[in-house]
Order: C-alpha cells, then sequence, then structure tokens
C-alpha cells in the first residue's frame, strides 16, 4: 500500500470497505453451582446387621420413617434411631402395624389402612448376664 492511499490524497471512486474487527471470544459470565458449600448428609445405615452396639450408639439416620424402632431401640426427634441397651444389632423385615394417630404415620401413610405393609425394624438384642453372683443374704 502506498501512503497516499492511507492520507486519503488522490483518492479514487472506488468504493472502500470498512472491515471492523469483532471480539472473536465473548465476555466470561458467571457460572452456577460454583460454591459447592452444600454437605452430604450422611444418612441411612450406621451399624450393620451383628454387630455389637454401646447404650447410646446412633444405627441410623433418616429423614422418613424408612426403618424403624423395634425392641430396646429409640426414636429421635429427628428420626434417627439409636440404641437404649449395650447388645447386638438384629435387623428383621416385619409386618408395620402402625399407631395410625401419630403425624409421622398419618403424613408417610395416610390411605393405605387396609394394605400389609412391611418394613425394617432395628432390634438390639442384649447380652446375657455372666450368672456369677454370689448370694449374700436371704430377705
Amino acid at each position: 500500500m502506498s501512503f497516499n492511499f492511507l492520507v486519503g490524497v488522490n483518492k479514487s471512486a472506488s468504493v472502500l470497505k470498512e472491515f471492523v474487527r469483532n471480539a472473536s471470544k465473548k465476555t466470561g459470565g458467571s457460572t452456577k453451582n460454583t460454591s459447592c458449600k452444600v454437605k452430604p448428609k450422611r444418612r441411612g445405615w450406621k451399624v450393620q446387621d451383628g454387630h455389637f452396639v454401646q447404650e447410646g450408639h446412633m444405627l441410623a439416620t433418616q429423614r422418613t420413617t424408612r426403618f424403624h424402632p423395634g425392641l430396646n431401640v429409640g426414636f429421635g426427634r429427628n428420626g434417627t434411631l439409636f440404641a437404649m441397651v449395650p447388645g447386638r444389632v438384629v435387623v428383621t423385615c416385619e409386618k408395620f402395624d402402625p399407631n395410625w394417630e401419630h403425624t409421622w404415620v398419618q403424613r408417610i401413610y395416610g390411605g393405605r389402612g387396609q394394605q400389609t405393609i412391611l418394613k425394617k425394624y432395628f432390634n438390639v438384642i442384649p447380652e446375657p448376664q455372666h450368672q456369677r453372683f454370689k448370694l449374700i443374704d436371704e430377705v
């Protein structure tokens, strides 16, 4: 190209095309799910069938009544099952005979009064005592 063409001297009658260079990449937008601050809740079984637990040990955590308390097992306010005595854990599948007045039962099983419902029950069987007592005095 000549310098005269750039300065504008000696313009010809031809149509000049102007080229505009656009951005080759778009601006960076925000992405979703970048905070990653939601921790997993780790619900479910905490102790398997046949394991030995102490008093107060957590057996299962749940949001709905998936597992039910059996012999020597307590039911927490948030649905947590815990051992009430030390012993061996036994998980059984039994026919569910609910208390239809309870709010959890009404919310989950409403309208299923005539159906047979089978559920998992957590039971804690206490260990037998040693039977090595010494008789000191009779009353």
